[in-house]
């Protein structure tokens, strides 16, 4: 049954065109991409526009061929000596498809292998131009944008919900040249000197003997290390904080992680932080989410982003920076502002917001776009700079150099996603991979045989110029100034910031990381660390481990809370929010209609939840009883009774074997119970009060219901923009504000 036309598309359909149910046998040609998809901007190798539309950048003809061009009458069968004889070494077909499948994989990642990506757009505020000649800044600048969000420590096939910090990297491709801002979700870094990334890699990794665990840092080697390393301890405690497992890609901060140096238009300089805040606001899910979210559906968080703009809820951040004084101490406040561990809190230095990206186009091919993007916090523009902060100099030699082996060759820059949108003329010759056809005889200057080109760039014409910072006078050491001694401090700050419901699940993921952890001493040892955060929290992760309380490494800090670094107490836009509608085969269906056309109104997705696949008074049905799970959804309608399913027996369904009220499916019954305890809104009208009812949840925190589809639905929204219902379950006192 076609759905309404005038309700967003319920997205996930894998291609542009319905399929036939019997295998198509009139030729026909490639069919275009769905309409939310596209590729890389069609770019020269060099940087100019061709105006080749894309499609022409795609597979062509109707008809099967070689790779290189040759028609293919069968791509089923070897070439043989007889029906029953030994494949024949010139069966060039085979060994050409065989050898390019033998070759499809490049090496993954060593960090951030799991990805998903976007294009966008970003247009400048013009509030920047007081403090950067960057033309992208100017207001109404409109530039392209590709964005790749990850995961940090596990490989390409491992899951999204991994409690870990997120990449957040943005490519520009303006009309000066690309620039690349290659930050995290968090605003601090482990280390504090580019020389221990390897270190702190190798103890997050899986152990090296058995290569387990993936894609976690709940061992022995990662506690080993951080507990040691106690300048870890403030990006640490941002892991076992909610911040460490994100509800989505579209509700995550941003940050640049390192203070970088803007140049104006007369040469005068500051220094800022950059933040992406999102629209939607900060969100997460909960650890049980999490544990259930990476079996049930470990591609979650791909998913998520690539639904919300299929459906048209395009993503969207606002750019904003913390602007400091160019001062010779390059402090602030007693902080370092080359210390990647320190923040400055917003408090004293508000976010400036300076543009806004938004996110409205999926990639075509993933391989060539979110695969091969490559970053590089040496893509710069002028007006743009870095600073000395140790560890965003040894970014600038380790991204470069990566790329060489993981794409083959010194010109990845000229893969299509990686192409500028600026004109290139750089004297690069040769190499692997050379796809520009290079004219002239002189790629050297100066030269007279090729009339001098390509000249240097005159001031007038907005070269990329180094900043001249001074260097006082120093000598050769491998130190680091005493500025970055304080390695406690801001993860107390953190920590008190947060509220009490925050608290609780920082104190728990602490108790189940070290609970991993075979070693008592590095338990121990961590505990210490925890009692220079906070008391409270090291006797509670302590009460959970069975340990006593050693004394803290330092003593605690008085320092003052950040309010802007706590995730609750606000309220944001429901847009691209997914509201389950549970329904039985008796509902009414102009009310079931009058409901979602409430809730598709507001902007979020409704999804029918229904005994079995196929239509439902009127309604497509998106989820069954089977396959619905409060991982999948932000909150729960119950649009009528949900007797049990013909299918709601044990052995087709062990859910289903569940106790629960005889009047209820068994498998409605753990769907709510799950919403119920992952604290997420609950509505219901007409006979789904009873359903209500029957659970014990009808009178409960964070549960509405209406006279009518449609007002039950409209109560639902109340409930909604502060992500959940806290207030259901009280906290326990023990890490309230002191």
């Amino acid at each position: 049954m076609t759905e309404d036309s005038t309700r967003p598309q319920t997205p996930g359909s894998p291609g542009s065109a319905t399929p036939p149910v019997e295998e198509p046998t009139a030729p026909t040609g490639p069919l275009p991409p769905p309409a939310d998809q596209s590729g890389p901007a069609t770019v020269s190798p060099t940087g100019q526009a061709t105006g080749t539309p894309q499609e022409k950048m795609a597979q062509a003809g109707s008809f099967l061929t070689t790779a290189h061009g040759a028609r293919l009458k069968d791509s089923d069968h070897s070439l043989r000596a007889g029906e029953r004889g030994p494949t024949l070494l010139q069966d060039h077909h085979f060994r050409e498809k065989i050898s390019h499948f033998d070759h499809e994989r490049i090496p993954e990642r060593v960090v951030h292998a799991r990805g998903a990506g976007a294009h966008g757009v970003f247009r400048g505020y013009g509030t920047a131009a007081r403090i950067s000649q960057a033309g992208l800044f100017a207001k109404d600048q409109e530039t392209e944008v590709f964005v790749r969000f990850s995961t940090v420590l596990g490989s390409r096939g491992s899951a999204d919900l991994a409690r870990d910090t997120r990449g957040f990297a943005t490519k520009f491709y303006t009309d000066e040249g690309t620039w690349d801002l290659v930050g995290n979700n968090m605003p601090v870094f482990f280390i504090q000197d580019a020389i221990k990334f390897p270190d702190i890699i190798h103890a997050g990794k899986p152990h090296p003997d058995r290569e387990i665990p993936q894609a976690q840092s709940a061992h022995d080697t990662f506690w080993d290390f951080v507990s040691l390393h106690t300048e870890a301890q403030h990006h640490t405690i941002w892991n076992m904080s909610d911040r460490g497992i994100p509800r989505s890609f579209r509700m995550m901060e941003g940050f640049g992680i390192h203070t970088f140096r803007l140049i104006a238009a007369d040469g005068s300089t500051v220094l800022v932080k950059f933040h992406w805040k999102p629209r939607l606001g900060v969100h997460s899910v909960i650890w049980e989410e999490a544990l259930a979210t990476n079996g049930a559906d470990p591609d979650f968080h791909r998913r998520d982003l690539a639904d919300a703009i299929e459906a048209g809820a395009h993503p969207e951040w606002e750019l904003g920076v913390q602007v400091f004084e160019d001062t010779e101490d390059q402090m602030f406040a007693g902080i370092d502002l080359l210390d990647p561990t320190k923040i400055v809190p917003e408090e004293l230095v508000p976010v400036e917001p300076i543009g806004r990206m938004t996110l409205n186009r999926n990639p075509s091919n993933f391989f060539a776009e979110t695969e091969q993007v490559a970053f590089n916090p040496n893509n710069l523009i002028p007006g743009i700079d870095v600073t000395n902060d140790p560890l965003l100099q040894g970014r600038l030699f380790s991204y470069l150099d990566t790329q060489i082996t993981r794409l083959g060759g010194p010109n990845w820059n000229q893969l299509p996603i990686n192409r500028p949108h600026a004109e290139v003329n750089d004297m690069l010759r040769d190499g692997m991979h050379q796809t520009a056809v290079h004219s002239g005889v002189a790629p050297y200057r100066p030269n007279s045989l090729d009339g001098g080109n390509p000249f240097e760039t005159p001031d007038g014409s907005r070269p990329f110029i180094d900043h001249p910072a001074p260097v006082p006078a120093s000598v050769k050491e491998r130190a680091l100034a005493a500025t970055f001694d304080d390695h406690f401090s801001q993860a107390r700050l953190f920590y008190r910031s947060l509220t009490e419901v925050e608290r609780e699940h920082t104190a728990q993921a602490y108790t189940f990381e070290l609970g991993k952890c075979f070693e008592q001493n590095i338990r121990e040892r961590q505990l210490r660390n925890l009692g220079a955060i906070d008391p409270a929290l090291a006797q509670a992760v302590a009460d959970g481990l069975g340990l006593p309380v050693p004394e803290p490494a330092e003593a605690p800090a008085d320092v003052e809370p950040s309010p802007a670094l706590s995730q609750l107490g606000r309220t944001w836009p429901l847009d691209g929010r997914l509201v389950g509608l549970v329904v039985g085969p008796d509902v009414d269906g102009e009310q079931l209609a009058a409901a979602i056309a409430e809730i598709a109104g507001a902007g979020l997705v409704p999804l029918v939840i229904a005994p079995s696949g196929g239509p439902v008074a009127g309604q497509q049905s998106q989820r069954t009883y089977l396959t619905a799970a409060s991982i999948d959804l932000d909150a729960i309608l119950v649009a009528s009774a949900v007797p049990p399913a013909p299918d709601a027996a044990p052995g087709l369904d062990a859910k289903a074997g569940a106790p629960g009220p005889e009047t209820v499916d068994p498998r409605v019954t753990k769907l709510l119970g799950e919403v119920w305890r992952h604290s997420k809104a609950i509505a219901a009208f007409g006979a789904g009060e009873e359903v209500l009812r029957a659970g014990g949840y009808l009178d409960g925190t964070g549960v509405v219901t209406g006279s009518s589809g449609q007002e039950a639905g409209r109560n639902l929204l109340t409930l909604m923009p502060g992500h959940r219902v806290w207030e259901r379950f009280p906290t326990t006192g023990r890490l309230a504000a002191s």
